[in-house]
């Protein structure tokens, strides 16, 4: 059955692509009845739907615009973890973890590579999720710059957490062995720490700080 679906690249097949297609589209209108559910529970305004809506659309779009490709997945993008963190920062961790997962599963949808069903879990849902906490963050001093490093940090752990189950095999022949038990941390934090760190040096430009401060001014009416 698992040829059926995946590669021996570890890719998707015609098959299934078209069923991790239906099963995203499930995951993500689940999301949607969950955010629905949360909505009317706590009140979530029909401007914050918005918001969340063009954060997820920015996030994509701007996934699209890589700076820099790792060979085995994970990229340099302009800023597209930042509109989630932005979501989480607005409105707190449940939201933001709700939008990260809607975002996991555009991310599956536009990119999928499968091992097993548990890295799916780790490279996609959990990882992006795990942005939702700088929505901790928010109340405290510089949040949004704590809040995003956090957030970096936790979505490269579940991203490390895969490699050690799945992805050792992959390591180059050449790699130093006396930093081999490192390799998934080394690989995916490469790529996370540096779009981090272009992104905390942007967002603390103090014209950025102060249209970011009134934008989210606007989201929390």
């Amino acid at each position: 059955m698992s040829e059926l679906l995946v590669n021996a690249e570890g890719g998707l097949t015609t098959a299934g692509y078209a069923v991790a297609v239906i099963a995203g589209i499930v995951l993500f209108l689940a999301a949607v009845f969950f955010a629905a559910r949360m909505s009317s529970k706590e009140r979530m305004s029909t401007r914050q739907l918005v918001f969340c809506a063009a954060a997820l659309a920015l996030a994509y779009l701007t996934s699209y615009i890589k700076l820099f490709e790792m060979p085995w997945g994970g990229s340099v993008t302009l800023f597209s973890m930042l509109f989630v963190v932005l979501i989480a920062y607005w409105y707190g961790p449940k939201t933001g973890v709700l939008v990260g997962f809607a975002y996991g599963i555009i991310q599956f949808i536009q990119e999928p590579y499968v091992l097993s069903f548990f890295q799916v879990c780790c490279d996609y849902i959990l990882a992006f999720a795990a942005l939702g906490v700088a929505g901790f963050f928010a109340r405290g001093k510089y949040g949004l710059v704590k809040g995003y490093i956090a957030a970096v940090l936790a979505r490269g752990a579940f991203h490390a957490l895969g490699g050690y189950l799945y992805w050792m095999d992959y390591m180059p022949d050449n790699f130093p062995k006396a930093l081999a038990s490192l390799y998934p941390i080394l690989y995916n934090y490469s790529y996370l720490l540096v779009e981090g760190a272009i992104t905390v040096l942007v967002i603390s430009i103090p014209a950025v700080s102060k249209a970011l401060a009134r934008v989210k001014q606007m989201a929390a009416e």
